[in-house]
């Protein structure tokens, strides 16, 4: 496969590549940038290193076959992974961005290729490599034996990084799960280095492959990618929510079928620890809250082993000042009660109690409605469990006059239930 990339890299005559990075070398130039503060090399004249010189090189520089139309396709990719979110191609003017979009159709349809989806997969063996080698050499590692060693600068494994999302971004299935051996060690280098710009480029870059790969076709590496999961979940608030997003879906895009797998129990552990640590970080228990359901789904009974630290967040998140936080709480009790149908649980006196209490709460709450219909819906599921512990704890609230209007609307939606 590399040396069928190479050579038809080889064949894109070298004027056709200077027919088509004319237009991005003209943009670029006139590109506005200036390195911010602290940078140690310009992004710019590295993507300007990428495009062909117009000189012809001289035979002792001779590069391998192939490398000006792989950089040029890598300098493609770098422009076209520019956001204004992300710090080190922020400044890419969108003139760059259209004249970049041109010209990577352009490289695809003179290489023969039929997409440019095709053409990354074609050149992947020859572009990937040096992505990773760039990324890894910029790592912090406390091991290395190489005293003093250079290192490249941390401006090349932030551009290195978006241009391997992008080209992963290209492929989807079934081709990508052909690349497995070369994205997956690549995009496990990312989530262990040191910058959050160049981590988030992995996760997101793992998203893709969870939706376009096999689960079998990333069986050799589940565990390295599992743990590299766990290792990223205490990362800055700025990147939580992708945390959480790639950890649950490939945690459950591996390990669906078997909710024994050790590895839902340390992943959900892990995640626990550090919101029992910042329980009043709203960013992170309303991303955790929103992404957490699929594996709770995947556990089901098994959830039982978490239920005391569970249910001692719900009961500090059920009455904080956060609506959103309270609603996406109350989904959560709901899922868990109905995948494990409690019905013996030190927790059902004290769930009970704190529903009451929050129905109380929710008269000055302006979403106060879509408040108690959750509380309503997840009583009526506590009774429906048939447990004696709910009946002992309901039967101290039914006197209260402050709930006149809840025991009505209960009452009524039992018989409803009951009803044949």
């Amino acid at each position: 496969m590399p040396h069928a990339a190479a050579t038809a890299a080889a064949a894109l005559p070298r004027a056709s590549l200077l027919v088509i990075s004319a237009p991005l070398r003209d943009s670029l130039a006139a590109a506005p940038y200036e390195p911010p503060a602290g940078a140690s090399a310009s992004v710019k004249s590295l993507l300007a290193s990428l495009l062909p010189s117009p000189s012809p090189p001289q035979p002792q520089l001779q590069e391998p076959a192939g490398k000006e139309s792989g950089d040029l396709l890598l300098f493609c990719a770098a422009v076209l992974a520019a956001s204004p979110e992300y710090p080190a191609l922020h400044w890419v003017p969108a003139s760059l961005v259209g004249a970049a979009a041109a010209a990577v159709n352009e490289l695809a349809a003179a290489g023969g290729w039929g997409s440019v989806g095709d053409m990354v997969v074609a050149v992947a063996p020859e572009v990937v490599p040096p992505l990773k080698a760039v990324v890894k050499d910029s790592c912090v590692d406390a091991d290395s034996d190489e005293i003093g060693a250079v290192k490249p600068p941390k401006e090349h494994a932030a551009v290195a990084a978006h241009q391997f999302r992008w080209l992963v971004s290209q492929v989807s299935y079934p081709k990508l799960g052909d690349l497995c051996s070369l994205v997956i060690p690549c995009a496990l280098t990312t989530l262990d280095h040191w910058s959050p710009e160049v981590k988030v480029q992995g996760m997101v870059s793992f998203v893709h492959i969870a939706k376009n790969v096999k689960a079998t076709e990333l069986s050799l590496y589940e565990d390295a990618i599992l743990d590299a999961c766990c290792q990223n979940i205490p990362a800055d608030d700025e990147l939580w929510y992708q945390v959480i997003e790639v950890s649950v879906m490939l945690l459950t895009f591996t390990q669906r079928s078997n909710p024994r797998s050790p590895w839902y129990d340390r992943m959900l552990s892990e995640m626990l620890g550090h919101l029992e640590r910042q329980p009043l970080n709203k960013e992170r228990r309303v991303a955790w809250l929103t992404l957490i359901g699929p594996v709770f789904d995947a556990m089901g009974l098994f959830l039982l082993a978490h239920f005391r630290r569970l249910f001692s967040l719900f009961f500090q998140w059920m009455h904080t000042d956060d609506n959103k936080t309270v609603l996406l709480t109350l989904k959560q009790i709901h899922a868990i009660i109905k995948l494990t149908w409690i019905r013996k649980s030190p927790y059902t006196l004290r769930l009970v109690d704190e529903l009451v209490l929050l129905y109380k709460e929710s008269a000055t709450r302006s979403n106060r409605e879509i408040m108690r219909d959750h509380i309503l819906e997840i009583l009526v599921l506590l009774q429906n469990c048939k447990g004696h512990q709910f009946e002992e704890a309901w039967k101290k609230h039914e006197l209260d006059p402050d709930l006149t209007m809840l025991l009505s609307t209960f009452n009524k939606l039992c018989i409803k239930n009951s009803s044949p």
